[in-house]
């Protein structure tokens, strides 16, 4: 499942793009849950939602168990929560898929995180043409089909019956599910981002694509709603309206929001990236003067105003840039005291990450902000010249006019 129509997300789902938001660039959180290891670099956490689900499955397939295998007792929970690990690990497996097909296609991937209906795999870019993002979101069903076969042919080599039976059986069955769910043509699902690559290749244009999908993803949330609970009871008319049925509505409804939510938010960051390009750091950077560090504040300002300049970049005696004077900090210097303040008090120093090309644009800009939290930047030409500040309030406000245009 995609909850974001980049990258991968839900019941053995796909991942979500690590792209900027509604919020301003900010360096995300790595964690998500207890890290649990690095399998090809790439972090993987179980979310603590996970255990709430583990316990879940614990329990209500311990209450099978105790009609296929009485003899078990009280160990038929051990069994049970065996499963639901196995099951989860399984997960892994489609989500290990998705991030190694991500790799090979050169995606960078920030992490796996096994949560409350299944896993992600956060993808941070997107597929660069319609082929590659179809194969990125079908090897992840392909690999549950794959385990279930391996699963069948488990159960063909067992005795019917048995603890081990029983085991491999559920796990065959349950992977066939993941896959089936994850086929299905809608977004966030890995069917909706192949039934996206593939309107992407007909028309030529991704957001074609989403805005098909996601769709699609919204209708197959109100038939899940509507006919999940009329599926399961089909045929069973005397005892609907009792607590299965209530627990299958419930159900139901939670699938339901999570596919709206899903097809909502790929809608929204397929508009968000759509408009990226419009972010350019040469457009967006300020001219800068350069002063040494004991400068006073009113003498740097004077000559800012007199150059045009709107930000002060502290060199030393060589001429080499050393620091950027920040510029909430310049306002909070009142005007009467500014003569006696030196410019290098009020600055930050220059540190690895802070140099940014002028030619810099789209979601490559908002990464290396990301990587660095800084309010100010120095933007430099490929010679090494500088060509100016970049302040994040600037590209902020440039964010939030582009998204304001509408969608071609």
């Amino acid at each position: 499942m995609d909850n974001s129509g980049q990258g991968q997300s839900g019941v053995g789902g796909a991942g979500r793009p690590a792209g900027p938001g509604d919020e301003p660039p900010r360096p995300r959180e790595s964690g998500g849950g207890i890290l649990m290891g690095r399998p090809f670099g790439v972090p993987v956490y179980v979310a603590p939602s996970w255990f709430l689900v583990a316990a879940l499955i614990t329990w209500v397939f311990g209450g099978q168990l105790e009609r296929v295998l009485p003899e078990l007792g009280r160990a038929r929970y051990l069994v049970a929560l065996f499963f639901a690990v196995a099951f989860y690990a399984s997960v892994l497996v489609h989500e290990l898929a998705h991030t190694l097909a991500a790799l090979r296609f050169k995606l960078p991937v920030r992490r796996i995180q096994l949560q409350f209906f299944g896993g992600v795999s956060e993808i941070e870019k997107e597929s660069e043409t319609p082929g590659r993002e179809f194969v990125l979101a079908f090897v992840g069903p392909l690999l549950s089909l794959v385990l279930a076969g391996v699963f069948y042919l488990g159960v063909l080599a067992v005795e019917p019956g048995t603890v081990p039976g029983v085991l491999l059986a559920g796990l065959m069955i349950s992977n066939l599910l993941v896959a089936a769910f994850n086929l299905l043509p809608g977004l966030p699902l890995d069917g909706g981002r192949m039934l996206r690559a593939v309107v992407w290749k007909i028309s030529g244009k991704p957001m074609t694509g989403t805005i098909a999908a996601a769709w699609v993803g919204r209708a197959l949330a109100v038939a899940v709603l509507v006919g999940l609970p009329l599926l399961t009871h089909r045929g069973d008319s005397a005892d609907f309206g009792g607590v299965d049925t209530l627990t299958d509505a419930l159900l139901a409804a939670i699938l339901a929001a999570i596919i709206w939510t899903g097809a909502g938010n790929s809608l929204r960051m397929a508009r968000l990236r759509e408009h990226l390009p419009a972010l350019r750091a040469r457009a967006l950077t300020r001219r800068a003067v350069p002063v040494e560090a004991t400068t006073p504040l009113s003498e740097a300002l004077r000559r800012a105003n007199e150059a045009g300049a709107r930000a002060l970049v502290v060199v030393d005696g060589q001429g080499a840039p050393t620091a950027l004077v920040r510029e909430a900090a310049i306002v909070g210097v009142p005007e009467h005291r500014r003569p006696w303040v030196a410019v290098g008090t009020l600055a930050q120093d220059l540190r690895e990450g802070m140099r940014i090309p002028a030619e810099l644009s789209g979601e490559d800009l908002l990464e290396m902000l990301r990587a660095v939290p800084a309010t100010e930047y120095l933007v430099v030409e490929d010679t090494g010249e500088v060509y100016g500040v970049l302040s994040t309030a600037d590209v902020e406000r440039a964010f939030v006019a582009a998204m304001a245009r509408p969608s071609s």
